[in-house]
């Protein structure tokens, strides 16, 4: 049975104006990722902006990544959509395409209930064919999960992993220990929001599903490696060394950052889906700089 633990990597989705997505560029990202040796790929997650693409090529890019990563890492696709029904069916191409699991969020315009996002990852689950990956982001979907609904989620079959934002540091022991307590025994818990995320490792966090992975795995690795040796020191002495990254991120949102890192560190050409707008040339030249102190390449 697939376990998601570890790090997993989120890149951006390269595409053009007309939002096809580019798949030498798209190649270009994840070769990097597979051959750091990531223990998962987080494929159309937010920073892989799912929810700007088509169906046809959302399986498009599924099929590039797995055609480039070829099994030596796990894909966990975004499969979020307005309809169960659609999600059902983004499920079904995802797993056709080669995805080992599914990172579903409770994408909505009209506010769900619990209920309803309950009966939501039910459906998917029970008619996808397809691992789920509870997705809690509420920064975007604007639905924010209690600790009791990812437990009555986390018990349905076909449900292998939580994908949580991570605390704040001073709380991250406080919030892990809460949502353990509503988890089945021994399921994954993983954690987004890379500024706090080492904490929600040493805390024992299971996962770490980050954005500055899709485009330094090593360095993220790194930190991760220190979790799992019980290396606290190290762990935040590394995440320390992140700690300019983290602000671009705050300051400027991962999403517009990352899509500016891609070209500066040459990897592609793409701009981020409208109408979301690149960074100005002046935050631009901060980011570059603030990468080229780091020795972030």
């Amino acid at each position: 049975m697939l376990r998601i633990t570890g790090l997993s990597a989120f890149p951006i989705t390269p595409s053009d104006a007309d939002g096809r997505v580019e798949a030498d560029a798209l190649r270009r990202l994840l070769e990097p990722l597979a051959a750091a040796g990531v223990d998962s790929i987080g494929l159309l997650g937010s920073t892989g902006t799912y929810a700007y693409l088509s169906r046809d090529e959302r399986r498009r890019a599924v099929e590039i990544a797995a055609e480039t990563v070829s099994g030596r890492a796990p894909l966990l696709v975004g499969i979020g959509a307005l309809r169960t029904d659609e999600a059902i069916r983004l499920a079904r191409d995802a797993r056709a395409a080669g995805a080992a699991a599914g990172l579903l969020a409770p994408v909505s315009y009209t506010p769900l209930t619990e209920e309803e996002v309950l009966a939501h990852f039910e459906a998917v689950a029970g008619e996808g064919g397809l691992p789920l990956v509870i997705y809690d982001n509420p920064t975007t979907t604007h639905f924010r999960f209690s600790p009791e609904l990812i437990g009555r989620i986390a018990r349905l079959p076909g449900v292998v992993a939580a994908k949580c934002p991570a605390p704040e540091p001073a709380a991250a022991a406080a919030g892990l220990a809460a949502l353990r307590a509503a988890l089945p025994a021994d399921f994954p818990l993983g954690f987004s929001g890379d500024w706090n995320a080492t904490e929600a490792l040493i805390a024992g966090g299971d996962a770490w599903f980050s954005v500055a992975a899709g485009l330094f795995p090593n360095a993220c690795r790194a930190i991760v490696q220190a979790t799992g040796a019980g290396d606290a020191d190290r762990a935040r002495a590394l995440n320390a060394e992140l700690e300019p990254l983290w602000a671009l991120f705050k300051s400027h949102s991962s999403l517009r950052v990352v899509y500016a890192l891609a070209e500066i560190l040459g990897l592609c050409r793409a701009a981020p889906p409208l109408p979301i707008q690149p960074l100005s040339p002046e935050v631009r030249a901060e980011i570059a700089g603030a990468v080229r102190r780091l020795s972030l390449s």
